[in-house]
Parts: structure tokens; C-alpha cells; sequence
């Protein structure tokens, strides 16, 4: 035990998740205590959720793998389907039992640090208690032989509920993510994509039909599984479409990306017969901070960088890492003058960072007062096609530097 890094974390991060992980306790103490006694019916649905569960568990377990090892931010994890579904239906006691059982079969698979999984398994706890407590607000669930207006009740109750559950578990996660996040927290990194949040509408939508089909019709259940088997499938597919398309370490497009988008935003706005603009983006100096501080420190810098160009940026606008320290930026619709002064202000950003990080030894550091050297070649004046403003935008950029650098170029 005294090599668990549970131990070696910040103490905030140690305090927040001991705190999340009491109240969860406490919670489920409470509610279990003032909840009703479950009858055979319980336990028989109960039986159902738990076997649904454990088939969608095993059969994507090898989808779920590759997406938890290929996923830097948060993961949405499928089996919510059933975990939604038990907590809408079944009394406090077997939802929760229910939760706890799916979470054991996924800790051999979850290949995350032990304190992290029960940290998650709390937020999915203290969700499905504020949950229960809610849509039990309303009364008890009478989901079958319904009519016309109590059907749409009944389905706005839920689709509270939904709500509810989403957003506990947003709360709780996003900000241990924000806490346990090394570099600057965004909104991306502590609540996920929106292919992210997408995917947890998805799951509580789809576990508001099992929860229906529960109570009317168990044995449909199983197109539910392998709804959600195909769903795990359709996940890992997209996580790695997007993987080809992003730079690992900053989250921006990588080159094979940002061709893509910009190549379909040059061509929008050939049609159109406006104008558009390349900035390339280079990092002065930047092998200093490797050599000073080292390269995990270097990696901190490009993360707050790339942090900086997406709040610099519109969100038309294509943004991608170049390679090493350079940067590139389309910019649809501007011309000479508003690129100039966009990359005036995105010099202005870089130069007023402030970079926690930690040095070669581990010893907390800042970076401060960065200068970047920034080229722009603009469309239709500086060439037709993509290829060529890259190589003029690049060609200012070496004019920059020759120039003094920490400044913005315009291609001649």
C-alpha cells in the first residue's frame, strides 16, 4: 500500500477525491436504510439488468480495451445503458448492486490506476443516488399499460432523470479532471469531446428503452445488447478515425487532418471568390526549453500553445500542429489585413503564457515570456493553391526570424 500512487498525488486532488469518495458512502448508507424492502419482482428484473450487463461486458470487451488505451481524456463507457436502466426501475439497493457488479467485471479490463477506478465508481454511485432520489420525487415508475398523457409524463420524468445523471457525473469527473490535469485545464479535457457527450446522450437514451422494455418486455432485451455491442464497435472505430486525424500530444489536427479541413475550407471559399489566409506559427528559441527544463517540460509548453490557438481562433477557422514547434492556422474569409491581425494577437497570447511545469529533477518551474515568429500568406495574393501558401506563409516565417523574430511577417 505505501506504493500506491494514490499517495504521491497533490493534496487537493487527495483531499477532493476522499471527500467525493465519503459522500458516496454516506449516500448510499442513507438511501439503502430509508428504501424499501425488494420483493421477488426486484430481484427477477434485477437477475435481467445483471445478465444484459454481463453479455455486453464480455462481448466488447476487447472494442472496450483499445478504446480506454487509445482515449487521453474522458471516456464514456457503454454499460451506462444498463446502469441507467436499474436505477429508474429497480429499488436503491439492487440498482446500486447492480453498478457495483458491472464495475468488478470492468476493473479487468479498465487498465487505469486503482484510485482513479474507485474514484469513477463513486461519481457513477453518488449519480445513480441523486437520480433515484429524483425521478423517485415523482412517485413510483409505472412504465407499462400507460396512456397517451401519462406516457408523456412518465417519459419526461425519465428523461429528467437522464439529466440528472449526466450531469452528477459530469460534475464530479470534470472536476477531479480539472484538478488532476498536469497542464491547463480546458472545458475539452474536463468534459470531453462532443463526440464524448454525444455518446452519453446516446447511452442514457438507449437506457431509458431498456428500462421500458423491462418492465413490458425482458426478453427484447437482447436486441439492447447487441445494440450496444455494435455501438462499442461503432466507438472504437470513430476514436480511431479521429486518432488519424489528431497530434497526440497538443489535441489539435495533425498535418494529415489539417490538410483535410483545410483543403474543404479553401475550396468553399474559392467558390465564393473570397479571400483566405495560411499562419504559420514558429516557437522561438524552442529547443532551449528542452535542453533547460527537458522535454516533458517542452511538452507542457506546446499544450498551453495549442490552448492559446483555440481561444485566438474562431471556430471556422482550421487549427493544426505543423510539427515540433510549428503551428499552421486557415483562416476563411480574411484578407491581408485581418490576418495580420490575427497573428499579431496570437504573438501577443504565446508572449503572456504562463507555463507551470517541472524541471529536469521534478522541481516546480514556470516558462514565461515566449516570443513566436509568425508568417502569413494570404489567398488569392500569394498563391492559388494550399501547397503554395503553406510555402509562402513558411517563407515569411524565415523572414521573421532574420528580421529580429518575435513579430508577424506578411509574405512578400
Amino acid at each position: 500500500m505505501r506504493q500506491w500512487t494514490f499517495w504521491k498525488q497533490r493534496p487537493r486532488v487527495f483531499a477532493y477525491m476522499l471527500t467525493c469518495e465519503f459522500a458516496a458512502t454516506a449516500c448510499i448508507v442513507l438511501a439503502t436504510l430509508t428504501a424499501p424492502t425488494p420483493d421477488g419482482t426486484d430481484w427477477l428484473l434485477f437477475v435481467t439488468v445483471a445478465l444484459c450487463a454481463s453479455a455486453h461486458l464480455q462481448l466488447s470487451r476487447r472494442q472496450e480495451e483499445t478504446r480506454r488505451s487509445r482515449k487521453p481524456t474522458v471516456h464514456i463507457d457503454l454499460v451506462g445503458i444498463w446502469s441507467f436502466a436499474a436505477v429508474v426501475v429497480l429499488p436503491v439497493h439492487l440498482a446500486l448492486l447492480s453498478i457495483v457488479l458491472s464495475r468488478t467485471q470492468r476493473w479487468f479490463v479498465a487498465r487505469r490506476p486503482l484510485y482513479r477506478f474507485v474514484f469513477s465508481s463513486s461519481s457513477m454511485l453518488l449519480a445513480a443516488v441523486a437520480t433515484h432520489e429524483v425521478v423517485g420525487a415523482f412517485g413510483p415508475r409505472t412504465l407499462s399499460s400507460l396512456s397517451v398523457l401519462n406516457s408523456i409524463t412518465e417519459f419526461g420524468i425519465l428523461m429528467l432523470g437522464g439529466f440528472v445523471y449526466f450531469a452528477a457525473q459530469a460534475m464530479v469527473i470534470g472536476i477531479g479532471a480539472m484538478l488532476l490535469s498536469t497542464s491547463r485545464p480546458s472545458i475539452r479535457s474536463a468534459l470531453g469531446t462532443k463526440d464524448d457527450n454525444e455518446l452519453e446522450a446516446l447511452t442514457i437514451a438507449l437506457g431509458t428503452v431498456a428500462a421500458i422494455l423491462l418492465v413490458n418486455l425482458p426478453a427484447a432485451l437482447a436486441i439492447i445488447v447487441v445494440i450496444s455491442v455494435i455501438g462499442n464497435r461503432i466507438a472504437e472505430v470513430r476514436q480511431l478515425q479521429v486518432d488519424v486525424r489528431t497530434d497526440p500530444k497538443t489535441g489539435l489536427l495533425n498535418m494529415r487532418g489539417w490538410r483535410e479541413g483545410a483543403e474543404r475550407a479553401l475550396s468553399r471559399v474559392e467558390r465564393a471568390n473570397g479571400a483566405a489566409a495560411v499562419l504559420m506559427i514558429d516557437l522561438d528559441h524552442f529547443k532551449s526549453i528542452n535542453d533547460t527544463w527537458g522535454h516533458p517540460a517542452g511538452d507542457d509548453m506546446l499544450e498551453y500553445v495549442a490552448h492559446a490557438l483555440r481561444g485566438a481562433t474562431r471556430p471556422s477557422d482550421v487549427v493544426g500542429r505543423f510539427g515540433g514547434e510549428e503551428f499552421v492556422v486557415l483562416l476563411p474569409e480574411a484578407d491581408a489585413t485581418e490576418a495580420e491581425q490575427a497573428g499579431e494577437r496570437i504573438r501577443r497570447m504565446i508572449s503572456e503564457l504562463h507555463v507551470p511545469t517541472t524541471d529536469k529533477r521534478g522541481g516546480p518551474v514556470a516558462i514565461t515570456h515566449r516570443t513566436t515568429s509568425i508568417g502569413v500568406a494570404v489567398y488569392p495574393q500569394h498563391a492559388k493553391g494550399l501547397s503554395e501558401l503553406l510555402q509562402a506563409a513558411d517563407a515569411a516565417v524565415y523572414e521573421a526570424k532574420e528580421h529580429g523574430r518575435d513579430q508577424v511577417r506578411l509574405a512578400s
